[in-house]
């Protein structure tokens, strides 16, 4: 990329690209991208040449012969030689604390390992932390659980227990609903073969009632208290990171889907610093026990977002706190299975798969306390996140959304519900009915072990099919936001889009896992874009300010290294970013931007 300053011999650097408005002539704009592919996203999905910004804001999309009026000896202008200039992108789903602190953490790296493998990996944080011997807790992140290998292999604490240690062990997989725990933890966390399941969770139990060290969702509560929570200057680190994690994917604003106080913390304190580079959202946790107390519970969301909220969006990147986040349920892959199913799970029985006795867990909040939950959180301002990954827990957050709908029938409420890994046929136009945003995690949609060997024969042929149904939800009229869920997956928002457009994995897993996933058709290239931007910010109350660009909304975008639309679909995940723009100010640019 070459720059040009007009009436100016020197090259602009990286660090200059945003002029101050003050003393330019009226009309002059700031900056100035021309020569380009610049994908608007518009009503029309119309393609221009140019755009201009100003003060934070789009004053100008059009061609070339428009430009004129917006131009003077201070004006910066970038020559994009027929790069792709379109909006920022927009994460309507993540967990941002978290992801940025699995960067600091002993990390598997959602890698397929053997237990010996997983063991090797572990022993050598606990080798490269051996000051913190004897009782110290160590932390492990991105655990692969349904990738073990070979498949099937159940894992237990004695793995852990083999190790030279006598640290208490924690291993979160990547997905973020089982822990395993070695017998240290378990007897630290008080967890024995007396110990209740508790409300939203389960402890996995041996034949003689033992616990066997895996805990899923709830459970993992007790063992959580344990482990001394970072510390505010360690989750300051942990949001740094994260940020800049989002801006070399070219992720202009995002919403924390699981948020606590300590996430609004760091990042306030961020923002405060001056270097908060994505506008930041915060859908406030309310747990299933929590739940049955909806004054209580939305009264700790109120006093959040009194303290945190910063009110309208603006240029600079703010923090909101607008939505509430309720799980309704685990995941569907085996060995978890506790996504809620209509009907039960299959089991291999005799030699064959027959329905087992478990539908997977009864939903977490109930129908009548679902209902007055989400009645309470409209009623005070709040609009509803809700996790679904079984057909029966999206079942009974439509049927809450419906009651929500009948109480409040014009008010304007973006309801959501995440992840729908399987959705009943005869459910998918009720997201357009009922007015449901469906929020989907394209990087899901392929052949892996947890949609193969960890589903498909656990859900059998008939649900199968429609595994991960973005493409019938489309289909549907749902209007489809896109979240990426990260850190239950590497943050790689562009091979989430190929997998969207394809349906198909990478070739490095293996030709086992070669071709499309189930019978969905997947979405569009455009359908897909319009998911990471417009559809996104309409799930967030933005779509008047981002999402696309138009004169007047606010200059978030990105410069891409090739054509999204011009390329082979396989070669999307093959994107790079090459500058991230946030309310008109450069945040990330690559070092293969700046050509002189």
């Amino acid at each position: 990329m070459r720059f040009e300053r007009l009436g100016a011999a020197a090259l602009m650097a990286a660090a200059s690209l945003t002029v101050a408005a003050a003393g330019h002539a009226a009309g002059a704009a700031d900056m100035v991208y021309r020569h380009g592919y610049v994908y608007t996203v518009d009503a029309h999905d119309s393609v221009q040449t140019a755009l201009a910004i100003r003060a934070g804001r789009i004053v100008y999309v059009g061609g070339e012969a428009g430009l004129a009026p917006f131009m003077s000896p201070t004006t910066t202008v970038i020559d994009l030689h027929g790069r792709m200039l379109m909006p920022g992108l927009v994460d309507g789903h993540m967990h941002p604390l978290q992801g940025g602190g699995t960067l600091l953490k002993c990390n598997l790296n959602y890698e397929q390992l053997t237990v010996a493998q997983m063991q090797n990996r572990i022993q050598a944080c606990l080798d490269q932390t051996q000051a913190r011997e004897p009782d110290a807790w160590l932390e492990v992140v991105n655990w692969f659980q349904e990738g073990m290998l070979p498949a099937g292999t159940v894992t237990n604490r004695g793995q852990l227990d083999a190790l030279r240690t006598k640290r208490p062990i924690f291993v979160m997989s990547s997905f973020g609903h089982t822990a395993l725990v070695n017998s240290q933890g378990l007897q630290l966390a008080g967890i024995t073969a007396r110990t209740a399941d508790p409300l939203g969770g389960k402890v996995a139990r041996d034949s003689s009632g033992n616990p066997t060290g895996v805990l899923e969702d709830a459970a993992q509560e007790s063992v959580a208290k344990q482990i001394p929570a970072p510390t505010p200057a360690e989750n300051v680190k942990a949001a740094a990171a994260a940020l800049d994690a989002l801006r070399q994917q070219g992720v202009t604003t995002f919403l924390d889907a699981m948020a606590q106080a300590p996430a609004l913390d760091a990042f306030a304190t961020v923002q405060r610093e001056g270097k908060l580079t994505a506008r930041a959202h915060f859908a406030v946790l309310i747990t299933p026990p929590e739940g049955r107390d909806p004054k209580r519970a939305l009264a700790m969301v109120k006093a959040l977002a009194q303290r945190f909220d910063q009110g309208q969006i603006e240029p600079d990147p703010r923090l909101t706190v607008r939505n509430v986040k309720l799980f309704l349920d685990g995941v569907i892959s085996a060995p978890a299975s506790t996504g809620a199913m209509l009907t039960p799970y299959l089991s291999l029985q005799d030699g064959h798969w027959a329905p087992s006795s478990s539908r997977g867990p009864e939903v977490y909040f109930p129908p009548p306390i679902l209902s007055a939950l989400l009645i309470e959180a409209a009623a005070a301002g709040f609009e509803p996140h809700m996790h679904a990954d079984g057909d029966r827990a999206v079942r009974e957050g439509l049927d809450g959304i419906g009651v929500l709908r009948r109480k409040f029938p014009d008010r304007d409420i973006r309801a959501a519900i995440a992840h729908d890994e399987i959705v009943d046929p005869a459910d998918f136009a009720r997201y357009q009915q009922v007015n449901v945003i469906p929020v989907l995690s394209f990087q899901w949609e392929k052949q892996a072990p947890d949609t193969m060997e960890g589903a498909r024969e656990y859900l059998g042929p008939a649900r199968f099919k429609y595994m991960e149904p973005a493409g019938f939800l489309a289909a549907a009229g749902a209007r489809i936001a896109y979240g990426s869920d990260w850190p239950v997956d590497p943050l790689d928002e562009w091979f989430a889009l190929k997998v969207g457009v394809t349906r198909t994995n990478a070739p490095q897993p293996g030709h086992q896992y070669a071709g499309r996933l189930s019978e969905d058709p997947g979405l569009t290239r455009h359908e897909a874009l319009r998911a990471i931007t417009m559809n996104a910010s309409y799930e967030l109350h933005q779509e008047q300010a981002t999402g696309s660009l138009e004169v007047g909304k606010l200059a978030d975008l990105i410069v891409l290294d090739r054509n999204f639309f011009e390329i082979p679909a396989v070669e999307i995940a093959d994107i790079k970013v090459l500058q991230t723009v946030v309310g008109g100010r450069v945040v990330f640019q690559s070092d293969k931007f700046a050509q002189p």
